[in-house]
Parts: structure tokens; C-alpha cells; sequence
């Protein structure tokens, strides 16, 4: 599938593209954008002709992405990157991805996914410590008004990240390095460009020959979906949407499965292993991580306002009212 990318004219849509709540004072006004400094001054130089804002800082004061800044948080994130890397082998992701690909956790819609994951906060974020609802429609409306005619763009940025529910107990309460962090390759060596690449040396794979190579167990130009990823919410998520047969297109359920794969998308580790429709569909990965990663605030949306929208969409997209998961 080759979809052609293009930056879009905004139009009117029959919801507000961004109601914004401050968290002490709700605007009475609807904002044509969703305000993304936290709290910090945007620099100007950093805002798309769309209107689109990526700040240098994020809600605790450092670069994004920064997992050398010393704070409280940052321990708490390398910790999690530690355990994930020694005990993440290729044989636990295959009885993860056998356990959960069972979908029998539980019966419910998209949107009553996205109300459950507001309990949730995702340790191995070092830019955010708000719920997680509010990052997807963070995510969702910043790309909504930069690409207002994409629509399935629009329901991949809500539903991205609600794999995380395994954190919760009725669907196994898994540790956080289980759930979420950077993704990575099993089955191959652990390329360097990995946050905290030093701890896989206490990984068992690391001693295993078959797995240590270049390709390991792969061959060049095998696909991605050959590839066993470390679990996570990314994996669970695609399988759900799979599995529940989502009318979404081909570059959608890419983003979702490989959204958290920073070797590859960041720094180009394990381009040998991708075929032709990996290179078309990462390409709209490349857009959707702008706003994945830059729309995180301090300043949040106002769900009853933008709830009619999504929920149109996840009508439109999946045609059950109820996923298994």
C-alpha cells in the first residue's frame, strides 16, 4: 500500500479541533490549537507552518528524550530499562505474545479503553507523568489540525498507546519493563543505539551465538512482521486491532506495533530486516512521532468536547461495538 503524504489546508470539521483545560481554569473560548509548551516558552523557530508547536523542553525542564538528566524520575526510568533489558529474551516474547494473543482479558470499546488507561503513567517516560488519556488526545489533536483529512491518522494517535492497560490487574498487572520503554529486536544482536544498551549484557541472549549476530535468526529484507519485537503495549495492541479486524490502513497498525522502536525510527539500527512495505508505511511513522513525542503537556484537553469526534471514527474504523482484548 502506497499512501502519498502531503501537509493539508485545514478545514472546518463538525467538532472543535482543541479545547483546551488549563488545569486551574477551564477556557471558555475553543483554541484553533492545543497549546504544547507545559508551561515553557515555545521558541519560534520550532513552529510548523501549521501551527504545530515542538518546544525544546518538556514538562520537567529538560530536553526530550533525555535519559542523562539527573533527577528522581530519571532513576526511576533507567531502572525500568535495566530490568526490561536482562530479562526481555526471545523466549519470553514468544510465550507473551502466545499468552495475550488469546485476547480473552476482556470484552469492551475503544473508548472505554481509553477512560480505563487514565489510571495509568508510564515510568518509562522521561518527559511526562500525566495520565495517559490525555497524551492520546494530546497526540490526536496536534495531528488532527496539521492533517485534518486524515482521519484514520487522527484514531492511530488515540489508540496507540492503550496496549498499556497490561499494567492493570484484570488484564495481568505485568511489570512496567513488560509494558512499555523503547522496543527492540529479539533473536539479533542488540545494536548500540538502544537507551541503556549496557544492561543487555546480563541478558541471557547476549550469550547465545545464534542470537548475537547482525540478522541472528533473520534474514535481510525478511519484514518487520517476521520479527519478534520485545513485548509491550505496542505488540498487544497491534494484535488486538488485528485480531478484531480494524478497517485501519496498513501504515496505521505499523505505527501502532513499532511507535516505541527508537533504534530503527530515530536512529536507522535494523533498516537490513525491513522489506518495501516497511519503507512506505515508516514513512508515515516518521510524521506520527512528532506529535507523539513533542504534544506531551502540562495542558490538558477537554475530553467531553472531542469524545463525540473519536468516537465516530472508532465507529467507522472498527466494526464491532465491542473488541476482544
Amino acid at each position: 500500500m502506497t499512501i502519498r503524504i502531503e501537509q493539508q489546508e485545514a478545514v472546518n470539521t463538525a467538532a472543535p479541533v482543541a479545547a483546551v483545560v488549563d488545569q486551574k481554569n477551564k477556557v471558555g473560548e475553543v483554541k484553533e490549537e492545543l497549546v504544547l509548551d507545559g508551561g515553557f516558552v515555545v521558541p519560534d523557530k520550532v513552529v510548523s507552518s501549521n501551527g504545530f508547536a515542538a518546544p525544546d523542553i518538556n514538562a520537567f525542564g529538560n530536553s526530550f528524550r533525555n535519559y542523562n538528566a539527573e533527577n528522581e524520575r530519571q532513576k526511576t526510568v533507567e531502572n525500568l530499562y535495566k530490568q526490561q533489558h536482562i530479562t526481555q529474551t526471545l523466549d519470553f516474547v514468544k510465550k507473551m505474545r502466545a499468552e495475550y494473543g488469546k485476547l480473552d482479558k476482556a470484552e469492551m470499546s475503544v473508548w472505554e479503553c481509553c477512560e480505563l488507561l487514565n489510571s495509568v503513567v508510564d515510568d518509562s517516560d522521561p518527559d511526562l507523568d500525566e495520565p495517559q488519556i490525555q497524551h492520546l488526545l494530546q497526540t490526536a489533536e496536534a495531528i488532527r489540525k496539521d492533517y485534518p483529512n486524515e482521519d484514520w491518522l487522527h484514531l492511530t494517535a488515540l489508540i496507540h498507546d492503550l496496549g498499556k492497560i497490561l499494567l492493570l490487574p484484570q488484564f495481568g498487572g505485568l511489570p512496567q519493563w513488560a509494558v512499555v520503554g523503547d522496543t527492540y529486536p529479539l533473536g539479533c544482536a542488540f545494536d548500540e543505539s538502544n537507551v541503556h544498551h549496557k544492561y543487555f549484557a546480563e541478558n541471557p541472549d547476549s550469550k547465545n551465538p545464534a542470537y548475537t549476530t547482525k540478522n541472528g535468526v533473520y534474514k535481510e529484507g525478511c519484514g518487520l512482521d517476521s520479527v519478534y519485537m520485545s513485548w509491550g503495549h505496542d505488540d498487544y495492541m497491534y494484535l488486538v486491532a488485528k485480531e478484531n479486524k480494524t478497517t485501519l490502513p496498513s501504515p496505521a497498525l505499523f505505527i501502532v506495533r513499532y511507535h516505541s522502536f527508537y533504534p530503527l525510527h530515530r536512529h536507522g539500527a535494523y533498516k537490513q530486516l525491513m522489506n518495501k512495505q516497511d519503507e512506505e508505511d515508516i514513512k508515515w511513522l516518521h510524521i506520527f512521532n512528532k506529535y507523539d513525542l513533542y504534544s506531551k503537556s502540562k495542558v490538558h484537553v477537554d475530553v467531553d468536547a472531542v469524545k463525540p469526534y473519536y468516537q465516530s471514527l472508532i465507529a467507522k474504523y472498527f466494526p464491532g461495538k465491542k473488541l476482544r482484548w
